[in-house]
């Protein structure tokens, strides 16, 4: 049944991440616009999954919160489909986000709860909704080439009705320790070693920022069709699920702050690349990179914060952890390249987004030679 939410879920985010900006880019939206939608997507990840995460938690009421959200943003996302005003869309991606943005954070804590002791486990539930992703960016741009953009809209609406109607299949998770004090819980968010993997993610999502807000739009700039744009996004999220098929044997050979380290370190070279490259072939094979600034950087980032956190706040962890990364790092990221877009173009854009990736690198370094020191140790509160 998890297998089948994370299905779902990314069969959607296969859809909206490679094509609603370019979307957006043929209704003549200007590079700011189209920054501003996608920051506040982002901005929305901040805010609203620490809420709903707290209060799932809070008050144990997660699965009810899941498939409120899930039912909701569907119902949102329709009225996308009457307009093209770019004042009416910024409305409607406003309070649809307040609903999608924490979907995620509680689909990553119901399925840590589940595997118990096998969350090593993870990637070869996680590779389902990579799976889809290939499957949805692959039809999609293939879509688009034979009718117009504008169909993304109506596919985006049947997969997220199509996933509201399975969250309400999700497992009941009861919690050992229901009684625990949540305020005490919240608070081990707050330790050294946690603070210091969020302030890396953080950056790293940064760093992400050209690649999910204007990485379509450079190719199709370059002359590319739809159909290898999606092909180049597929690659991608093949990669991936290489990777989270592998999850298991890599974990057990890797340590975490290693398998972090890594992923880093490749984000550097994979923008360096991007910035430089004008070639199919090369842009293509750069893509397998995915493997690691993806795939093992998130496999890797939500067992560190289940380890990091509480049983009374396992929900709240990973919001914070998406919260802090996917929300406020791509945010940043997709403000910068919404107002230097039109001045660098995209390549320029990869080549600032490489030191954004080296500075979440040496942020890593300087924590894992600071913890060997002891002087990053966590002392009881």
């Amino acid at each position: 049944m998890m297998s089948a939410q994370y299905f779902l879920h990314f069969a959607v985010m296969g859809i909206l991440l490679p094509y609603f900006n370019l979307y957006c880019y043929h209704l003549g939206f200007s590079g700011f616009q189209i920054g501003l939608l996608s920051s506040i997507k982002s901005t929305a990840m901040v805010l609203f999954p620490l809420l709903w995460g707290g209060l799932a938690d809070r008050f144990q009421m997660r699965r009810a919160l899941y498939i409120g959200c899930n039912f909701l943003s569907a119902g949102i996302w329709i009225f996308f489909i009457f307009t093209t005003d770019f004042r009416a869309m910024l409305l409607i991606t406003i309070f649809h986000a307040v609903f999608y943005s924490p979907i995620i954070a509680f689909l990553e804590a119901f399925t840590m709860d589940l595997l118990k002791k096998e969350k090593n486990s993870y990637g070869s539930i996680r590779a389902w909704g990579s799976i889809s992703f290939i499957l949805a960016v692959s039809l999609t741009g293939k879509f688009i080439d034979m009718r117009t953009i504008e169909i993304i809209v109506m596919l985006t609406f049947f997969g997220s009705f199509s996933a509201a109607l399975v969250s309400t299949q999700i497992p009941r998770v009861v919690l050992v320790s229901p009684k625990m004090d949540f305020s005490s819980n919240a608070r081990q968010i707050l330790k050294k070693r946690t603070l210091v993997f969020l302030t890396s993610g953080f950056l790293m999502l940064v760093s992400h920022g050209t690649y999910y807000g204007f990485y379509s739009i450079h190719l199709e700039k370059l002359g590319f069709p739809s159909s290898f744009i999606g092909l180049t996004w597929a690659m991608a999220s093949t990669a991936e699920i290489f990777v989270m098929l592998r999850s298991k044997s890599i974990l057990k050979t890797f340590s975490i702050e290693k398998i972090l380290f890594f992923s880093f370190l490749t984000a550097v070279f994979r923008w360096m690349i991007l910035f430089w490259a004008q070639s199919g072939v090369i842009i293509l094979i750069s893509q397998i990179t995915h493997a690691a600034t993806y795939g093992t950087f998130h496999i890797a980032g939500i067992i560190f914060m289940d380890s990091q956190v509480p049983e009374g706040a396992k929900t709240l962890g990973q919001a914070v952890n998406n919260a802090v990364t996917y929300g406020f790092g791509l945010t940043v990221g997709l403000l910068l390249n919404g107002y230097f877009f039109e001045i660098l173009g995209a390549s320029g854009m990869f080549l600032i987004s490489a030191g954004f990736a080296l500075a979440g690198t040496i942020t890593w370094i300087i924590f894992q030679m600071m913890g060997k020191s002891g002087i990053l140790a966590d002392h009881p509160t």
